[in-house]
């Protein structure tokens, strides 16, 4: 067989497979809910594959830079960050919970409302505010690094920050509502305690006499695991109009997160403890 007889094959392979993922990428972009396609950040997933990328260079490299600079205080901007996080979780749980009272929202099985409707657009734009908070929210790491707080830059942090970032793009996409409602809703109002935990303890050292109940934070957001786990993985055995790879792909997400959330739990509130007492 002549030489450039066999590279054929090859060459036809190589051609499929860029086909195939070109269909694949248009199929990504013309697939989502045309409501919020227009909207930022949602028609293509290459800004957030971008912010993600960004991210993780900022992970990998922000230590080396702060290495022999001096920590920064950073006062005055961790107040008015965490009290407008706190104020932003507040507005979308209230949007949540009052939007899915007023179109009856079922809490066991709810497909997504499609239409143009005043309620349906109003859920999809607290959709759209949640995964634009997740975004936001991946300057918590850079605090902590400009801060030289690098303990707190776990793979947990990291790992969950980076997730959170791509659910939502993918729910905003292509299932802004429905079954979505309630991990934004349960994340909300976790969140608005979280910022508020984080707002006092950047006022100073005298704030930590009231700082007491961070291990029950750490509760109240397994709780919230536990919960958003039940109520995918019901409708995984019944008749929902709403897409089970979605409700799978949440339920073995949230199983990672409860698993890595239980072993911070038990290095930080047991182990830990029964260090300090020997």
């Amino acid at each position: 067989m002549p030489a450039e007889d066999a590279v054929m094959p090859a060459e036809l392979v190589m051609a499929s497979t860029w086909q195939k993922t070109q269909e694949f990428y248009n199929w990504v972009l013309e697939s989502g809910d045309p409501r919020t396609d227009p909207w930022p950040l949602v028609h293509s997933p290459l800004p957030v594959t971008l912010l993600f990328a960004s991210y993780l260079f900022v992970v990998a490299l922000g230590p080396f830079y702060m290495r022999r600079r001096k920590p920064l205080k950073l006062r005055g901007l961790l107040i008015a960050y965490n009290l407008t996080m706190m104020t932003l979780s507040s507005y979308m749980f209230y949007e949540f919970l009052a939007t899915s009272i007023l179109d009856d929202y079922s809490y066991l099985c709810q497909p997504v409302d499609y239409s143009q409707s005043e309620l349906g657009m109003r859920m999809a734009r607290v959709c759209w505010w949640f995964f634009f908070s997740k975004v936001v929210e991946l300057l918590d790491t850079v605090f902590f690094i400009l801060r030289k707080k690098q303990d707190q830059v776990t793979f947990l942090h990291v790992y969950h920050h980076g997730t959170m970032l791509f659910n939502w793009w993918s729910g905003v996409k292509y299932v802004p509502g429905g079954q979505a409602f309630f991990i934004g809703m349960l994340n909300s109002f976790v969140h608005i305690f979280m910022y508020g935990y984080y707002a006092l303890a950047s006022l100073g050292p005298q704030m930590h006499r009231y700082l007491w109940w961070k291990r029950y934070l750490t509760i109240m957001q397994l709780c919230q695991f536990v919960a958003i786990a039940a109520h995918s993985s019901y409708n995984l055995f019944t008749e929902c109009p709403f897409p089970d790879g979605f409700n799978a792909a949440v339920f073995l997400y949230i199983l990672s997160l409860i698993a890595l959330f239980l072993h911070f739990y038990y290095r930080t509130y047991i182990r830990g403890k029964q260090e300090k007492l020997t």
